[in-house]
């Protein structure tokens, strides 16, 4: 799966994600990076690195994993595959968001 997919993806979730009003970013490290900002209307995605009030980092495979079911949000952070920069109240609204 490419980033533009998971792009896709991250924005059909985020469509029905109403009421969310945050930046998020998701960092990949080589492969790249998705900036949400869901504080407009429709939520504006891009691939530059821009300010976010929480950062996601992990692979792209485990994030793959997080989108298709395979790999548990919460024990990907407790074994250091994913890393949370910023508030971790919104890294556990978007786990809600992102296993649906």
């Amino acid at each position: 799966m490419s980033l533009e997919q998971i792009t896709e993806q991250i924005k059909h979730k985020m469509a029905q994600a109403a009421g969310l009003q945050a930046k998020v970013k998701f960092d990949f490290g080589d492969d790249g990076i998705i900036h949400v900002d869901t504080t407009q209307s429709p939520p504006e995605i891009s691939h530059e690195d821009k300010d976010a009030d929480t950062t996601l980092v992990c692979s792209l495979d485990t994030f793959k994993g997080i989108m298709n079911g395979t790999q548990d949000p919460n024990i990907a952070f407790m074994m250091g595959k994913l890393k949370v920069q910023g508030s971790m109240g919104l890294a556990m609204k978007l786990n809600a968001i992102l296993e649906d």
